[in-house]
């Protein structure tokens, strides 16, 4: 069996185990208790007094150059509760490979600067054996960042919880492609009993909008009027400026997220094209939380942490990435 290489150490972010090490406990450090929530349905949640989050087995987390979004992550990662997990489940969408389903790694483990992750290979068996998985080849495995930009805050948050690598709970890595509605629901299914397990704990890998001439994606709102999509020649729009158009069209989705509906999901990301890159690994794990729920039926929703862009657009030619961060106590 083989080891993922860390294909993108050294550039999207340092190769250096000690440099990365140092960075990671300076971001998880600058993270302190209470933790207010600050979407647009948490207005009255008390703040989260301890950290991490008692049973926040489930997070969602950027996954640009470390630069851009490592500071954000660390108030994912600082959330995470990991005390009884045995398998970590790593989604994140495929941004160079088309599927309309979810992908499996045939390797054996994935490689950080920090140390290397094992591979549970009975789980990604299993998963495989329902039919609906594919297998990613090697090459499609390392090309792809929206996992592999997680790895080492994993292993950082692993090696403060457990003593030693060979007591660290398994990673199952999945790619989820352009699923439709129905497959989402489909992977839900799927991947509820795992959810419900203390066992288990979640990665989401997503950025937020993706603002810009270059990201095709210029959409505009100003209070009472109708939405349009800004064009190069428009003038600068002031009321309001872009940037903070760009938050109200952020804070929707994570609004519908943290509402806790599927169904809600996919609507608001119809309605504003948001151009959230890990909607489909986020519509699937909203999916298997509502089919908890069909058995249990108790409240479970995200609560976003921390909101960041890349830069504040006030020009058309501009452009601007967001990063949010979220737990979910299931």
């Amino acid at each position: 069996m083989s080891i993922r290489e860390a294909s993108h150490a050294g550039s999207w972010y340092t190769s250096s185990k000690s440099q990365l090490s140092s960075q990671l406990d300076n971001w998880l450090s600058a993270v302190e208790a209470p933790v207010q929530c600050i979407g647009p349905m948490s207005a009255d949640d008390e703040p989260a007094a301890t950290l991490p989050v008692a049973g926040a087995r489930v997070i969602i987390g950027p996954h640009a150059g470390y630069s851009y979004s490592g500071p954000a992550a660390a108030w994912a990662y600082k959330s995470w509760d990991v005390s009884k997990a045995k398998r970590v489940f790593l989604l994140g969408p495929s941004h160079h490979y088309y599927l309309t389903n979810c992908a499996l790694t045939k390797c054996s483990s994935y490689e950080t600067p920090l140390g290397n992750l094992a591979i549970d290979q009975e789980v990604t068996a299993n998963l495989y054996a329902t039919g609906e998985f594919k297998w990613m080849s090697q090459s499609t495995d390392e090309d792809e960042h929206s996992l592999e930009m997680h790895l080492p805050y994993i292993y950082k948050i692993l090696s403060r919880n457990f003593t030693s690598e060979a007591d660290f709970p398994k990673l199952v890595p999945l790619m989820v492609g352009n699923t439709s509605t129905s497959s989402e629901q489909l992977f839900g299914r799927i991947l509820a009993p795992y959810l419900k397990d203390p066992a288990n704990a979640f990665v989401i890998s997503s950025d937020f909008a993706h603002w810009g001439l270059r990201f095709h994606y210029t959409y505009y709102e100003a209070p009472g009027k109708k939405p349009i999509d800004l064009r190069q020649t428009d003038k600068q729009p002031r009321d309001p400026p872009i940037h903070d158009s760009i938050k109200q069209v952020d804070f929707q989705c994570m609004g519908a997220c943290e509402f806790g509906s599927h169904d809600e999901w996919l609507q608001v990301l119809s309605q504003t094209r948001n151009t959230v890159c890990g909607r489909h690994p986020i519509g699937v794990v909203m999916a298997g939380i509502e089919e908890i729920e069909k058995e249990d039926p108790k409240q479970r929703r995200f609560r976003f942490v921390r909101y960041e862009r890349s830069s504040e657009v006030k020009k058309v030619t501009e452009s601007s990435v967001s990063y949010a961060s979220a737990f979910c106590v299931i």
